[in-house]
């Protein structure tokens, strides 16, 4: 027993992983690396579905009996992104304490207890407000995955292959936004899982009483949670280099960079997922008439699907200059979403040239453009994280100092992939914000205009941070 079991350690954990070696990297490291990304994707796009189903399950609650309050459900809806965004702090340190095989095992497996737990919980009217709010908070579960997957990826791909791995890792994971939300509403049609998954619930829609599963919006991912997390304890690797403390991961606390790329980051990720998770709560707001879950769906996916492109463009043409004039399109589409807002009690905030009734096809397009710079800037600058970070550490080493380079680049590998984590945790937090915002503006001014005002100049102040640091000529770390 004990000779096999040595004997299989070695094709799960990688004593020897050098992908900056290029003979290295086209004879073995290649084909390694895939393999554990294109496991580490379907374990990404579940997490994100289950960080985002209470997007779609707090909007149905009324129609199942539960007497919630308009504010209880924007709590419910909300909470994912609170407790996700906070979880990422820890699990961006995660990979090189525990390995990233075992960890994305775990925490793909830790998805079963919010998806189980939603869907016996949905079946009961009676179930308490305090219960569903602990499962909302279990659903962040999905949100910390994010910044240990993007730290275990970074660590396989050589430097001019981190923005095109990590843009797939997480364009295709950050599809589980749009395919939530547009999967759910199908699958609570049909009593797909028949006796096992309890009995149907009656609403009344357009006056008629209709059945309704809405357990299995929960239900569905179970089984996929189950393979995705023997797929990556059997078939993923970890990497012996990779280990590290959680000190000599700290170190990322003490750079500058690290707080910039925090800054530009939630200007990216955190745009993204705030706009998704409230996008279908603006649209009904501003356009009772319209039903926001036909449309809501489609920002987060082109969102997610453009990502690899904005992560393979920044590694073409440099992520700083891609990230910059990214920038310079989201504070335009802003302009757009109030150019076609309608002019209502917030009037004095709108632009005044727009339509008076305002447009949501104008409405519709210019988020669409939003979710496109999202998903192109989460791929630009994801891929200068890991770049600053390497490029920082090398500049000391002296030319042919082979032993002073292979240190240099391990700990800007370590200290890249933390930062990688913790960006994406402090991002997070848009998830929370952006939602939020929404509600307090229409509170204190009755429309949504003021958050979006704050947004454009947030993304200002981000194109004067990445011209300033990244993008100008003699730039302090150009990348």
């Amino acid at each position: 027993m004990n000779a096999s079991t040595s004997a299989a350690r070695p094709s799960r954990t990688l004593a020897i992983w050098t992908p900056e070696d290029k003979a290295f990297w086209e004879r073995e490291g290649e084909a390694i690396a895939k393999l554990n990304l294109w496991i580490s994707v379907p374990a990404l796009f579940l997490a994100f579905a289950i960080w985002q189903v209470w997007s779609v399950v707090a909007v149905s609650l009324p129609s199942l009996g539960f007497k919630y309050s308009t504010n209880q459900l924007f709590w419910l809806a909300a909470a994912p992104a609170l407790s996700g965004a906070t979880l990422r702090i820890f699990y961006s340190f995660m990979v090189p304490l525990f390995g990233g095989r075992r960890w994305t095992a775990l925490s793909t497996a830790s998805l079963l207890i919010p998806a189980i737990g939603i869907g016996f919980a949905v079946q009961d009217s009676t179930t308490s407000y305090p219960t569903m709010l602990v499962l909302a908070l279990l659903c962040g579960l999905g949100g910390g995955n994010f910044s240990s997957s993007m730290a275990n990826i970074s660590f396989f791909f050589p430097k001019e292959r981190k923005g095109s791995a990590l843009g797939v890792n997480a364009g295709l994971g950050n599809l589980g936004v749009s395919v939530v939300q547009f999967l759910s509403p199908l699958v609570v049609t049909a009593g797909i899982f028949g006796v096992f998954a309890g009995d149907p619930q009656t609403i009344v829609k357009a006056g008629e009483p209709v059945q309704v599963w809405m357990q299995n919006a929960a239900f569905v991912w179970v089984p996929w949670i189950a393979i995705a997390s023997l797929a990556a304890w059997f078939g993923m690797n970890d990497i012996a280099d990779a280990k590290a403390s959680f000190a000599a991961q700290a170190a990322i606390f003490r750079e500058k960079h690290n707080w910039l790329m925090c800054v530009l980051y939630l200007g990216t990720f955190g745009s993204f997922i705030g706009y998704a998770a409230g996008f279908p709560l603006l649209i009904k707001s501003q356009f009772p008439g319209v039903n926001p879950l036909a449309y809501a769906w489609l920002g987060p996916l082109v969102g997610a699907v453009i990502r690899p492109f904005g992560g393979w463009l920044a590694d073409k043409l440099g992520g700083a200059r891609v990230t910059l004039w990214n920038f310079v399109v989201m504070a335009c589409a802003v302009g757009g979403v109030l150019w076609f807002l309608p002019k209502g009690d917030a009037a004095a905030l709108a632009l005044p040239w727009g339509p008076a009734g305002g447009s949501f096809a104008g409405f519709f397009v210019s988020f669409l453009l939003l979710f496109l710079t999202t998903g192109i800037g989460n791929g630009s600058t994801f891929r200068m994280i890991p770049v600053i970070f390497l490029n920082q550490k090398l500049r000391g080493v002296r030319p042919g100092d082979a032993e002073a380079s292979a240190r240099a680049t391990k700990e800007g590998n370590t200290e890249g992939a933390a930062a990688l984590g913790f960006a994406a945790a402090m991002a997070a937090y848009g998830g929370f914000f952006i939602p939020k915002s929404y509600g307090s503006s229409i509170a204190l001014t009755g429309g949504p205009e003021a958050a979006l005002w704050v947004f454009v100049v947030f993304y200002l102040v981000c194109i004067v941070v990445t011209w300033w640091y990244y993008a100008r000529r003699n730039a302090e770390m150009p990348c």
